[in-house]
């Protein structure tokens, strides 16, 4: 792919947007970048790319452009897009022209929940068997700097987003890793049918020699390849585990308890999709063991952050949909008092009743949905309404008895009252260590 002398439009001055700035330039391109933002958001650029701070689609009726990049963040269906696409010869994303220029093994990773966990149990595998195996994508690196790196990893862990997997246009993983699906982003998607279309995009480019690696009984169509399926509720599946052990065509190698940190069901599923997905480029079920050895989850993903009155306090920050609540609460064995609460995204929470009757002692609510929400809640389980995460933990430890767990696992995302899931799982922990 050549794009000497070509005119490169890049939308969003995020670090994605940046590193594809920094990729189109080493290509020989003219580049511009634009955003809704001032001149601050451009901090960093090479000064051969040309900026326009303050954009929006009221002052665009299209920019000239051989190719536009879209950021992830940006809407690719908005009228934001829409306007510089009307003089764009082609439309994609970061990562779509990061792989243009990548010539390793792709394992692409995408599902509602687990990916960021998967992404970095893959990336450990890869790097132990000497494949480099760099997170990338969604999660970790902008692939765009994957590609920059004077020498190119033999293989990288690409997280793809559904947003991400909008703009692609020729990528092709080696091996596509479909984890789960649920609702989710129903404040940018038009119904959930167009979620689970730009989901499923990671199978589209796939050829008879890839492998797709996909939970057993999950509802997609796939390509003609090679398919393997995993599950912890089928034993016939080609993965199977019972949330400790898991077995490989019904041979053990993997014992999660003995090699690894990761308790669950649901790290069960990530544990086998990244050990399906590097055993299908080769890697040995003791490579996987060597890898995952005192491996512990990442931070904001059910993370103890203490024990205090006999009572532990979790933090699932990264749990932004209904399903990765669910998945929060059925692995708990302790009964719960409930955190959750925070943007409005348009998600049904009523299928969550029969659960909190199971699994919560109460429930407390906060942020921009805390009223709503609390009056869902509040036909299962005794519920209070509260503003802020200080005032929600404060309710909680109030609520919480000894020998309960205090978990917080909000539903839904952080953008009311935080800039991401890090932060709100940060000053969650914050004001958990004050408690006294």
């Amino acid at each position: 792919m050549r794009y000497t002398g070509k005119h490169i439009a890049i939308l969003g001055a995020g670090r994605s947007g940046l590193a594809a700035a920094r990729l189109a330039l080493r290509e020989g391109a003219r580049v511009s970048m634009w955003d809704a933002g001032g001149p601050d958001a451009f901090a960093g650029l090479p000064p051969q790319v040309e900026i326009h701070p303050h954009v929006d689609e009221t002052q665009v009726s299209g920019v000239p452009c051989d190719l536009l990049v879209v950021s992830p963040g940006i809407d690719t269906y908005g009228p934001f897009v829409a306007a510089f696409e009307k003089q764009a010869g082609e439309s994609i994303g970061e990562v779509e022209l990061a792989s243009r220029f990548y010539q390793g093994k792709i394992i692409g990773i995408t599902g509602t929940n687990g990916k960021t966990t998967t992404t970095e149990l893959v990336a450990r595998i890869l790097a132990q068997a000497g494949l480099g195996g760099t997170a990338c994508g969604n999660y970790g690196t902008p692939f765009s700097e994957v590609v920059m790196q004077p020498r190119h990893p033999a293989a990288v862990a690409l997280e793809l987003s559904s947003f991400q997997l909008e703009t692609i246009r020729t990528l092709r993983p080696d091996v596509a890793v479909w984890l789960n699906f649920a609702p989710d982003h129903m404040d940018r998607y038009p119904a959930v049918e167009a979620y689970h279309a730009a989901k499923s995009r990671i199978f589209m480019n796939l050829r008879p020699e890839d492998t797709t690696v996909v939970r057993a009984g999950e509802n997609v169509v796939l390509p003609d390849c090679r398919h393997v399926n995993f599950s912890t509720t089928g034993p016939d599946a080609d993965w199977f585990s019972d949330g400790t052990i898991i077995f490989h065509d019904g041979v053990q190698c993997l014992d999660m308890a003995a090699d690894t940190a990761l308790r669950g069901l649901h790290n069960a599923e990530n544990t086998m999709a990244a050990a399906a997905a590097c055993a299908a480029l080769g890697v040995s079920p003791g490579i996987v063991r060597e890898a995952l050895h005192g491996y512990a989850p990442p931070p904001h993903r059910c993370e103890l952050i203490r024990t205090l009155d006999g009572v532990e306090y979790l933090n699932d920050s990264k749990a932004t949909n209904l399903h990765a609540l669910e998945s929060a609460l059925r692995s708990q064995t302790r009964p719960v008092v409930l955190i959750a609460g925070g943007k409005e995204k348009g998600l049904d929470y009523s299928p969550l009743l029969p659960l909190l009757r199971e699994k919560t002692l109460a429930a407390v609510t906060f942020g921009q949905i805390a009223d709503p929400l609390a009056a869902i809640f509040a036909a299962a389980v005794p519920t209070e309404a509260v503003s802020t995460l200080d005032d929600a933990v404060a309710a909680a430890r109030k609520l919480a008895p000894r020998g309960s767990t205090v978990l917080l696992s909000p539903g839904t995302s952080s953008f009311d009252q935080f800039q991401n899931y890090v932060q709100r799982g940060d000053a969650f922990r914050d004001i958990v260590h004050q408690l006294h």
